[in-house]
């Protein structure tokens, strides 16, 4: 199912250089609306069928541990306390205190406010930091309200920015508008990674979200995400799939690696080693490791934790024997 324009050259993107993609409105539309037309029924097969693959024993282990070590752990409730924060720190260090060979998680992902705490707490580890910014969940701010929830992240130490889009722009079709924002969060972020996220639930369709994931891509996201957590419909096998299609061809077009974080709904070691299952047969065996994606999540990690300890002791321990977020 192809997700690009024809007679890539070099950098170019469907045959045009970036700098002539987007130097318009009426170009940049131009671009977007050129890709093909998702075909939604054969997506949502193509989905399904690679959902009911049967992952056993040795692969199943090796899934677990592998899912684990993908995880964003996630905490972004008004509620939130530093105490919290910490105690979610201790966690992604060390997911199962009984067990130090359960890998760290890949981060852990907070609020701008959190951001100090969580990086004191998981000095000298690998697990990084990531932030939500830019108006986070809705986005309805100004861009220098924006900018400074950026600045004060990245100040404050975080190795991951997690940006929303303009949805209600998107939608009217000003993407430039969309692209300048995501270029300047971008700059604000110096070494740190980019997500943007679409908040596919909002998209409406499918076109929607292929059209959004190019747009990210070329506005220079390191990661493309599908959603917030925050809405009725998150991430699901067809978007994943649609956006892992947009990240292989993109490479293909532009030399350009971009990862892939579904966030939301992702609840239970199936459904993670579902999701695996997709990046390996769509995108690639490149995209399985930590640096190329990410499972947005909190819940999934202690079924991930249970399913693990089942597969060591024969026992199904139960979410007793798991620490409570």
């Amino acid at each position: 199912m192809p997700t690009t324009a024809p007679s890539p050259t070099g950098s170019a993107v469907g045959g045009a250089p970036l700098a002539d993609v987007t130097s318009s409105d009426s170009s940049l539309r131009r671009f977007l609306h050129g890709l093909p037309g998702v075909d939604a029924v054969g997506l949502e097969a193509r989905a399904a069928s690679l959902g009911t693959r049967s992952i056993k024993t040795t692969a199943k282990a090796y899934a677990i541990d592998l899912a684990i070590s993908m995880i964003d752990l996630t905490t972004l409730e008004g509620a939130d306390t530093a105490g919290k924060v910490r105690s979610l720190a201790a966690k992604a260090l060390h997911p199962d205190p009984t067990d130090r060979t359960v890998p760290t998680t890949a981060a852990l992902c907070v609020y701008p406010d959190m951001v100090a705490t969580a990086v004191a707490s998981l000095a000298g580890s690998d697990v990084k930091v990531a932030s939500v910014a830019t108006a986070f969940p809705a986005g309805r701010a100004a861009l220098a309200v924006k900018l400074a929830d950026v600045r004060d992240a990245v100040a404050a130490g975080a190795d991951e920015i997690d940006m929303v889009i303009d949805r209600g722009a998107f939608l009217a079709g000003h993407y430039l508008k969309v692209y300048e924002e995501i270029v300047a969060v971008k700059a604000e972020c110096g070494t740190a990674r980019l997500k943007v996220i679409f908040e596919t639930g909002e998209l409406s369709t499918y076109d929607n979200i292929r059209r959004a994931s190019w747009l990210g891509m070329v506005a220079g996201a390191d990661f493309i995400k599908t959603s917030t957590g925050k809405v009725a419909v998150n991430a699901t096998p067809a978007n994943t799939l649609l956006m892992l299609e947009a990240v292989r061809d993109f490479r293909a077009q532009t030399g350009v690696q971009v990862g892939v974080k579904p966030a939301g709904g992702i609840r239970t070691s199936k459904d993670a080693i579902k999701f695996l299952v997709l990046v390996n047969e769509t995108a690639g065996e490149d995209w399985l490791d930590n640096h190329w994606f990410r499972f947005g999540a909190s819940s999934l990690l202690n079924d991930l934790l249970m399913q693990r300890q089942k597969l060591a002791t024969g026992r199904y321990s139960g979410p007793d024997y798991v620490t409570v977020d």
